[in-house]
């Protein structure tokens, strides 16, 4: 009996035990990890709404990952400094400061993009910013320039970058058999997943953002084009920083005022966040190098919750 149950044993561990030399055609490694080059090298990435916070972030750490940047925000100083800054440490960026509401915009900037590098292989939709009401006081206006700037820009951007990511890769196809990875990567909010008070247009809108994603997953995914969305929640930028009169976006000619009134960052405050504290933009940048980056190969049309674990 005591030989029955020891064969038992030796045969289960044998079934347990991993095979060493089995591993490297299981889980092969990315290219990147196993030539040393950096995550992005040389794709050419645009940022929109990089003149500060997560976009500013993520072009920073983009760049520092081999990208060459296509910075473009609203305000034209700050996208035109994060340009310069990429440069000044060895980087190649280009500022296309604009509107991206603006429907002649995105072919200007696509224009801007090829002209100065050519080819274009990352787009990240992050430009937008916050319009909050009640829903019995919100009003026509507040509610269209959400989804304008949510989800019809990065619509027209999209639309616009076919020739340059669509139709190239369908080119490559015909020559080669392949296209080069290309990645879209559009940001949602919790609000637009699980909805928020005060917030019906902004929620609204970061939940088409989600559909956007996934229909342009199906229908691009054949040409070796990626598109994910990323859902916040608590990161310290300006649109969920305290409520004040120097906190605000200015919209046709009119203040409108940005952050959560008598929002705290305490302990106290951040006790329902499983990782006990508000995410910093250097996070939310991560995540978006992730979903960028060769490691991400396989993801496409997935909503990414990066919540400190919220949610869960």
């Amino acid at each position: 009996m005591e030989r029955s149950h020891t064969r038992r044993v030796a045969v289960l561990q044998g079934h347990l035990a991993p095979s060493a030399p089995c591993l490297p055609s299981i889980i092969p490694r990315p290219a990147a990890g196993a030539t040393g080059k950096p995550l992005l090298d040389g794709q050419v990435a645009i940022i929109t709404g990089s003149g500060q916070g997560i976009g500013e972030a993520a072009a920073f750490l983009f760049a520092d990952n081999g990208a060459k940047l296509v910075i473009t925000d609203l305000d034209k100083a700050k996208s035109d400094k994060v340009a310069d800054t990429i440069k000044a440490k060895g980087g190649q960026a280009i500022s296309v400061p604009g509107d991206v509401t603006d429907p002649a915009f995105p072919e200007h900037l696509m224009k801007q993009t090829i002209d100065a590098f050519g080819r274009l292989d990352i787009i990240v939709n992050n430009a937008g910013y916050t319009w909050d009401g009640v829903i019995h006081r919100m009003t026509d206006k507040q509610w269209d320039a959400m989804l304008l700037v949510h989800n019809t820009a990065p619509f027209r951007i999209i639309r616009a970058a076919t020739p340059y990511m669509r139709d190239a890769a369908k080119t490559e196809i015909e020559k080669t058999g392949s296209a080069s990875p290309r990645s879209i990567i559009n940001i949602s909010s919790t609000s637009g997943i699980h909805g928020n008070a005060g917030q019906i247009n902004y929620a609204t809108a970061k939940m088409g953002v989600v559909g956007l994603t996934k229909t342009v997953a199906k229908e691009w995914g054949m040409f070796n084009i990626r598109c994910n969305a990323i859902a916040f929640g608590w990161i310290n930028t300006r649109l969920t920083a305290a409520k004040g009169s120097d906190n605000f976006i200015e919209v046709d000619n009119q203040k409108v005022q940005l952050g959560i009134p008598g929002r705290p960052n305490t302990p106290d405050a951040t006790a329902h966040i499983p990782l006990r504290r508000a995410g910093s933009v250097a996070d939310a940048a991560g995540s978006v190098l992730l979903l960028a980056s060769p490691h991400a190969s396989y993801v496409t049309g997935h909503c990414l919750e990066v919540t400190g674990g919220v949610g869960i």
